[in-house]
């Protein structure tokens, strides 16, 4: 089984869709997009699965709903979060840093 890291990035883009939902959705919509980011989580602890691949060397992507897509980086036994990243952003702005 592989552990989850959050990086600093994941958790506040992860944190502004929440606030993002909050303000602009109703609490069915922050429960789906919670259940679906634990969905896939729990996919990526249980080490069966990889998703699409990013062409950058252990990188990979999914889409948690249409509008977001986690990053993520793989390591021995860690995933590591680098983004939920909001596909209507500008990609030329996308860091992981």
């Amino acid at each position: 089984m592989r552990i989850i890291i959050w990086s600093g990035k994941a958790m506040d883009d992860y944190l502004e869709n929440i606030d993002y939902l909050e303000k602009n959705w109703t609490e069915l919509e922050i429960k789906n997009f919670i259940t679906k980011t634990d969905d896939v989580l729990g996919k990526l602890k249980m080490d069966n699965i990889r998703f699409l691949s990013t062409g950058y060397r252990d990188i990979f992507r999914v889409p948690i709903t249409k509008q977001v897509t986690l990053f993520y980086m793989l390591r021995e036994n860690e995933v590591i979060l680098l983004r939920f990243w909001n596909n209507y952003q500008n990609p030329d702005v996308f860091s992981t840093e």
